[in-house]
């Protein structure tokens, strides 16, 4: 009886092989008629992305597009003290408190952490002009520095699913972020460029 199921395996291995080409040849991956174009060959197989790569990249260039860069504005006009621009929007400081206190990544009806009732208080600590400097391929600028104390008061909630479920609840946590706002100021004779006139 052994001895025919040896003999066996290599016929049904042969015969699985072939119904796998078969099959791989009929759905158009591999092969395709001349007439519908150049054939990228095995470039054509389409490669899952996890969602965690897919999110982060997506993280990090929400990050960049909104609160990375540093915009330059005109000069500073006389007649009043210079205002910093605006203070640090909810979602800036839910980021910042997220890279400092990661939540996310957990795992579902095993562990689970959330953020419940948040509530921030931005406070603005410091709001100073450097004096003139040259930067590079900018020119003469000042730098404006505002620097805001985000306080945020939410409920932690942690649920845990094993070995035995139940569910832990902080509901005074409070975290202290900072926040730094900088941007420039144009200094002296400034050419913004070709303007349309009126």
């Amino acid at each position: 009886m052994a001895r025919s199921l040896t003999t066996f395996r290599p016929l049904q291995m042969a015969v699985a092989l072939t119904l796998g080409a078969l099959s791989l040849s009929s759905t158009g991956c591999f092969w395709g008629l001349p007439s519908q174009g150049p054939s990228l060959g095995i470039l054509a197989i389409p490669i899952p992305v996890s969602p965690y790569h897919q999110k982060k990249k997506e993280d990090q260039f929400w990050q960049h597009e909104r609160y990375d860069r540093v915009p330059i504005l005109g000069p500073i006009t006389s007649g009043g003290p210079p205002i910093a621009l605006d203070t640090p929007s909810d979602d800036e400081v839910m980021r910042a408190l997220e890279k400092a206190r990661p939540v996310e990544g957990g795992v579902p009806f095993l562990w689970e952490r959330n953020r419940n009732n948040v509530r921030i208080v931005k406070c603005k600590i410091s709001d100073y002009v450097d004096p003139v400097r040259v930067y590079p391929l900018i020119g003469p600028a000042q730098q404006h520095h505002a620097h805001y104390k985000c306080t945020i008061y939410y409920e932690d909630v942690r649920r845990i699913g094993w070995p035995v479920p139940h569910t832990l609840r902080d509901e005074d946590v409070q975290e202290v972020i900072y926040v730094d706002h900088n941007h420039l100021h144009m200094v002296g004779p400034v050419d913004m460029g070709p303007c349309p006139t009126n």
